[in-house]
């Protein structure tokens, strides 16, 4: 069977993010013919740091990625808390490593996306965005923006919901608050998306 690959690769410190990217996982698994993986990247910081920040263990059923496993996906989903309105250290880490990538053009015309957790809404909702896009563009990445394909979910007035039309997204507020249901239908959707776009774009095989 022709088998569209995408990887859906975050670091979350907290949990707001991998709730996000379990849904976006189901989204894109929901898609016939799209086989979706969730990876996480490296941890940059020590345990003892970890266990003075109050982070809770990190998924045992989810594998850490290494820079060259990129290749063998056909589309991705990243996704980041934001730090001062860009992507994570631990995150940069990881895309600093992917410099025979890189060299190689090894990503280049793959599509990808984005998902993120800020604060609040000065936190990053859009400037997390905009930040981390200059490495899908040094990649040759296409970036798939969300737009306004969640429809009307996209013009909610009436409760907080995170996301905008450059990907989907929550609010963690102090850390308390957790990712409603909109958001997780929003995510599904965006993992959906994606994964209907990199199955159009994959070459058939010769």
């Amino acid at each position: 069977m022709f088998t569209t690959k995408i990887y859906i690769v975050y670091y979350s410190l907290y949990g707001h993010v991998v709730t996000m990217a379990r849904e976006v996982h189901r989204g894109a698994n929901s898609v016939e013919g799209v086989e979706a993986t969730l990876w996480q990247v490296p941890e940059t910081l020590s345990e003892k740091i970890l266990e003075k920040m109050k982070a809770p263990c990190k998924e045992d059923d989810v594998p850490v990625i290494s820079p060259e496993q990129l290749k063998e996906a056909d589309g991705f989903l990243f996704g980041f808390p934001s730090r001062f309105g860009m992507m994570p250290a631990q995150c940069k880490a990881f895309f600093d490593s992917t410099y025979e990538l890189w060299e190689t053009q090894s990503l280049a015309g793959k599509p990808a996306g984005m998902f993120w957790s800020t604060g609040f809404h000065g936190g990053g909702q859009e400037n997390t965005a905009f930040t981390a896009m200059t490495v899908l563009a040094h990649h040759g990445m296409l970036f798939v923006p969300l737009g306004y394909t969640f429809g009307d979910g996209m013009y909610e007035m009436n409760e907080v919901k995170g996301g905008s039309p450059y990907g989907s997204g929550t609010y963690a507020g102090d850390g308390t608050r957790l990712t409603t249901e909109l958001e997780m239908q929003q995510a599904f959707h965006h993992g959906q998306y994606l994964a209907g776009i990199a199955k159009k774009l994959k070459p058939l095989p010769t």
